[in-house]
This record gives structure tokens, sequence and C-alpha cells, in this order.
């Protein structure tokens, strides 16, 4: 909830989602989606870096931005373009992130 707020706050629009199939259903739909804001960890099935894989493989031009409080994530593990952010992140820094993410022009 306090992602949601923040990016809110910052001025975009969030689309909350329960898990990973979700926000695929919701990504084959919406072609608007610039950036997509992720945890590792996620209920049932793909976790938030197989989310991102999927992101990067299927809708390249998205930015991707992943979180986590447990796992720590080198570049090199990442997908393309991903940007990793351990809790707890200082909301400045992804809000910056984010709008630097949704200022990079479409492919």
């Amino acid at each position: 909830m306090m992602a949601m707020d923040m990016v809110e706050d910052a001025g975009y629009e969030v689309i909350a989602v329960g898990d990973a199939t979700e926000a695929i259903r919701i990504l084959e739909t919406r072609l608007d989606i610039r950036v997509v804001f992720t945890d590792i960890d996620m209920p049932r099935g793909l976790d938030g870096i197989k989310l991102a894989a999927a992101i990067r493989d299927r809708w390249p031009p998205i930015e991707i931005i992943i979180t986590s409080g447990k796992a720590w994530m080198a570049q090199q593990e990442l997908p393309a373009r991903a940007t990793f952010f351990p809790k707890p992140y200082r909301r400045e820094k992804v809000v910056a992130e984010i709008n630097r993410m949704a200022a990079v022009p479409l492919m």
C-alpha cells in the first residue's frame, strides 16, 4: 500500500494487482502502461523476477522497477533496463526513477 500511495502522490495512475498472472492479463489489454513496479515476492505462481522477464520479452518498451526486502539483486541478474531497489527504499529515489522511466520515449 505504501508503494501505491507513493506512486499516486507522484501523479501517476496505479493499477493494483494480486499476482503476476493478473498483471500479465492487464498488460495484454492496456497499451498505456509505461512502468511496472513489482516486488520479487508475489503470491500464486510467478515471482516478480519472472514477471519482469515476461514483460521484457513481450513488452520491451515497458520499464521495470523491482523491489524486495528479502533479496538483493545485482544488475546483471535483472532483465535489461530493469532497476532494483532494496527495501527499505527512499521514496524520492524511487519517484525520481519512475519520472525518468516515464519520460523515456516509447520504442
